[in-house]
């Protein structure tokens, strides 16, 4: 379970403080969980302070009960809290299989591994002795990603807009395997997304907005307001994925 308490952030701005994150309190220990809200409400600053990328300017950060507020990112992965970039890194010299051997923490064999695959609609055979690097689409890159925070199989795996750049077509897919993961991961995961289709298989979802809190409750409780009141949260399929 993770819990934050009064999280503020601020910024330097030509002298002055700017309030990023202003006073968030949440706990988070549902399976699946979406923060969404208007573009600069501060919603990828909050999942980078979660990661350990930022550290805040002031409250508290809780994992299981044990304060991680200081922790790095490399701390934070260590004691289960996975980070999904929305630009995935490549990494040339570097298979899939490697990753995701390294992404486990032990020693597997291809067929674990081409597993991990095939739970994200890969062809193993296909990508197991692939080369990380500019061959893969964003949409593969995405999905492999995915596969290495299954198996590493952590208590929260955080997604910064995991639609960012990518077609229709692996936009459909990744959907597909996020409903898939919402059923096999054993924690909790939290993604950042202003897309309808993934909020729509949220089990809660938190507005964010101005740096606050400003809506948070359950799938059925906070979508109708989003799409009969505030289009601008759930923007266009076609202004989000190209």
């Amino acid at each position: 379970m993770l819990e934050l308490q009064h999280i503020c952030y601020e910024v330097d701005q030509d002298g002055d403080q700017k309030g990023i994150l202003r006073d968030i309190n949440l706990t988070i220990d549902e399976r699946f969980v979406a923060i969404t809200g208007p573009n600069g409400g501060g919603k990828s600053t909050l999942a980078k302070i979660i990661a350990g990328i930022y550290q805040p300017t002031s409250g508290r950060i809780l994992l299981d009960g044990q304060d991680i507020t200081d922790w790095d990112i490399t701390k934070r992965a260590q004691h289960g809290i996975s980070f999904a970039f929305q630009q995935p890194v490549r990494f040339k010299g570097l298979t899939v299989k490697d990753l995701i051997t390294l992404a486990s923490g032990q020693k597997i064999g291809v067929p674990e591994a081409c597993n991990y695959l095939s739970e994200v609609g890969l062809c193993a055979k296909d990508y197991i002795d692939r080369e990380v690097d500019g061959s893969l689409s964003g949409g593969e890159l995405k999905r492999i990603e995915i596969a290495m925070i299954m198996a590493r199989s952590t208590k929260l795996s955080v997604f910064d807009e995991p639609e960012a750049g990518i077609d229709l077509w692996s936009f459909s897919n990744l959907i597909q395997v996020f409903e898939h993961l919402h059923e096999k991961i054993n924690g909790s995961i939290l993604i950042i997304s202003h897309q309808e289709r993934i909020l729509n298989i949220a089990d809660r979802i938190i507005v964010l907005a101005e740096g606050q809190v400003r809506s948070d409750g359950t799938r059925d409780e906070i979508l109708p307001q989003l799409l009969g009141e505030a289009p601008s949260v759930c923007t266009a399929l076609s202004d989000k994925v190209k």
